[in-house]
């Protein structure tokens, strides 16, 4: 327990610890002055025999308690310390925007467990990377939906990302209302930096809003975007729905690349192309290397003073020499 209580204290003071010179001194004089003399008590009680044999047992235990007390006072003064370290981020973040495809298509096997299943296992990484960003999760298909809003909330956005399911939206690959819905969300925010990552495995055919358009917009408002197609090459396994039940067929991969170039690179982004999962989380990790926050962790440290236990300590002993004085020591006329 004692052992414990020093595990974390520091000393305010170290050099009153010189004092402890004095404990040495100490027992010099106490053993030229006392021990070289015999003690004599003279009692009048029936029990003195016994008194004076308790008493020559504990003679030097005042002195050992007065040491004790000298060396707790001096630990005391040393004023020993808890130091309690707090870490806060303080500097510019960025708003991102994770940009989903929906579709049928993403249930496709050429990843595992799926092409969607691995782009929200990616997103969810990708997230708990990040410290002081603010991040949103917009979804597509047919048509597209806000899952989460702009937030710094890093639980509500991992469970939005969690919360997303194939057939929530009506089928379909519409790429510009997708884009156009994540630069609505970050329009209206103050951040210095807007970035938007689109991940789809198809070609537009769909939407209110032409992805060249959305593009435009995106442009206006400063807002860099990252595309990201997934799909291997050729065809790939997707389940589909029979009279018959589920059954696998092989789907032919078609990514509209030039499109999700185009978007990228007129924007200030990026687009990349994963073949399956090792590529897909090295290409969010990229991004994550590109899009690094302006931040600068800031440390508090406080100290607490611990000296109370030891002072606490020393009273004790104080108390206990006091009875000892009026008990065994206590001299009678």
């Amino acid at each position: 327990m004692i052992l414990r209580y020093f595990e974390h204290i520091e000393f305010a003071y170290p050099q009153v610890f010189w004092l402890l010179l004095l404990l040495p001194l100490c027992i010099f004089w106490y053993a030229r002055t006392q021990l070289s003399s015999k003690a004599s008590i003279p009692v009048s009680t029936l029990n003195a025999g016994k008194l004076s044999s308790l008493k020559s047992n504990l003679l030097h235990l005042p002195f050992i308690l007065r040491l004790l007390m000298l060396t707790g006072v001096i630990m005391a003064g040393a004023r020993p310390q808890v130091r309690n370290v707090e870490e806060h981020a303080v500097g510019e973040g960025i708003d991102i925007v994770l940009c989903i495809d929906v579709s049928g298509s993403m249930t496709a096997r050429d990843f595992l467990p799926n092409r969607l299943e691995a782009a929200k296992q990616v997103a969810t990484t990708f997230v708990q990377k990040r410290k002081t960003d603010r991040i949103g999760v917009v979804i597509f298909s047919g048509e597209s939906f806000t899952m989460c809003p702009i937030t710094g909330d890093y639980p509500v956005v991992l469970s939005s990302i969690q919360n997303i399911r194939n057939g929530m939206l009506e089928d379909g690959t519409a790429i510009g209302s997708g884009l156009s819905t994540s630069v609505d969300r970050l329009r209206g925010t103050d951040a210095k930096s807007k970035v938007v990552l689109l991940l789809t495995d198809g070609v537009n055919n769909g939407g209110l809003i032409d992805p060249n358009t959305a593009k435009e917009i995106a442009k206006a408002f400063g807002v860099r975007v990252y595309t990201i197609g997934v799909g291997s090459e050729g065809y790939a396994p997707q389940p589909v729905q029979t009279p018959l039940g589920v059954v696998m067929q092989q789907e032919k991969v078609n990514i509209d690349e030039t499109l999700l170039t185009q978007i990228a690179n007129e924007t200030g982004g990026k687009y990349f192309r994963a073949k399956d999962n090792e590529e897909l989380n090295e290409i969010y990790s990229s991004i994550d290397e590109l899009e690094k926050s302006k931040v600068e962790l800031v440390k508090n440290v406080r100290y607490q003073d611990v000296y109370f236990p030891i002072l606490a300590g020393v009273l004790l002993l104080f108390m206990l020499e006091m009875l000892l004085n009026y008990t065994v020591f206590r001299k009678f006329p």
